[in-house]
């Protein structure tokens, strides 16, 4: 009968359990050695949901868009035109404003790499907002 641990033998999987019993029910931490437990974030530490800061600067715009867009697009994408890289961000579940940004390029435009296309989408966004 297996118990769906392969690597550990079932009373190494009991004292696991009875370890982490504790935590399970305070909600908190357990243990006795502080250096343990991780470091919660300060008050004044930075946001990182545009990926690693530079010191002194917050992300731009185009880089926010070629981190999004590197989320979903990977290299065998490209060269490609805006029809191509809606079908990829299709398959790849994008979201939806990032796929209708798409779908306003130019249809005739060929898009090297990852790079072309966060450029060509920022211009984009420049111009209607402008």
């Amino acid at each position: 009968m297996q118990r769906g641990s392969d690597r550990l033998s079932v009373h190494r999987d009991d004292e696991m359990k009875h370890e982490l019993q504790g935590l399970l029910r305070s909600g908190h931490p357990t243990r006795t050695e502080e250096w343990h437990d991780p470091e919660p974030s300060a008050d004044d530490d930075p946001e990182v949901a545009f990926g690693p800061l530079r010191p002194g600067r917050a992300p731009s715009s185009l880089e926010a868009m070629r981190l999004e867009l590197a989320r979903f697009l990977n290299r065998s994408a490209f060269p490609a035109g805006p029809r191509e890289l809606v079908r990829a961000l299709d398959r790849r579940y994008a979201p939806d404003a990032l796929v209708e940004a798409l779908e306003r390029l130019p249809r005739h435009a060929r898009y090297a790499n990852l790079q072309e296309l966060a450029l060509a989408l920022t211009r984009t966004r420049e111009t209607e907002t402008a």
